[in-house]
């Protein structure tokens, strides 16, 4: 069972944590972690060509001339795809690129992706995230005693104002409650910082 130390926020240890093997020891599987990300992407993603039909180009509805009689071909609408500034037939629209992925294969991919943190030694525990006050500059002194010198993922439960405002201003801090963790924010920081409540939480959630 895999056991870390938890500091306080001026970075002493005041304590050690015991961890699930199912969930902070278990084997870094790759190609889970691949699409996982993949995944994550994907759901991110928005379509953004897009042509206008017949309906949506701007042009009068008027029938141009009457249907029989004049010896030109018949013509209902200025709008139509046959006529330069018609509609577009059959152009690109928004879609949804998002996709299922199996829950087994992404909680898979979460595990593998915590383990390979604590192994990297990239996963801080902290025994909470009290702080003093709101600021910004608060924030960033914590993380300075922190030694987090790069991107940081922060891991919180519940409601905590100071944390929340204090940190939204600073470049490459993100802060997410436990549940909302995923293995596309857990690769892409240098560092990870949870808080005690936080770590034991995940590590029973995802040892079921």
């Amino acid at each position: 069972m895999p056991s870390v130390d938890v500091v306080d926020l001026n970075n002493a240890v005041v304590g050690s944590l015991d961890l699930a093997d199912e969930v902070f020891d278990a084997p870094v599987n790759e190609d889970l972690l691949y699409e996982a990300v993949r995944h994550s992407r994907a759901g991110q993603r928005g379509g953004n060509a897009k042509t206008k039909t017949r309906h949506e180009v701007s042009g009068s509805g008027k029938k141009l001339w009457r249907q029989k009689g004049t010896g030109r071909a018949r013509m209902g609408s200025i709008r139509s795809p046959l006529w330069r500034h018609g509609g577009t037939t059959h152009g690109p629209q928004p879609r949804d690129y998002s996709y299922k992925l199996p829950r087994k294969m992404q909680l898979g991919a979460l595990r593998s992706a915590l383990s390979a943190k604590l192994r990297d030694g990239e996963l801080k525990v902290v025994q909470n995230f009290s702080l003093p006050d709101h600021k910004s500059k608060g924030m960033r002194a914590v993380l300075s005693q922190l030694e987090i010198a790069k991107t940081v993922l922060l891991v919180d439960n519940g409601e905590n104002s100071n944390l929340v405002l204090g940190s939204r201003n600073l470049e490459g801090v993100t802060l997410v409650e436990t549940k909302d963790v995923t293995v596309y924010n857990l690769l892409g920081h240098a560092q990870v910082v949870m808080s005690e409540t936080a770590a034991r939480r995940l590590s029973e959630a995802l040892a079921k």
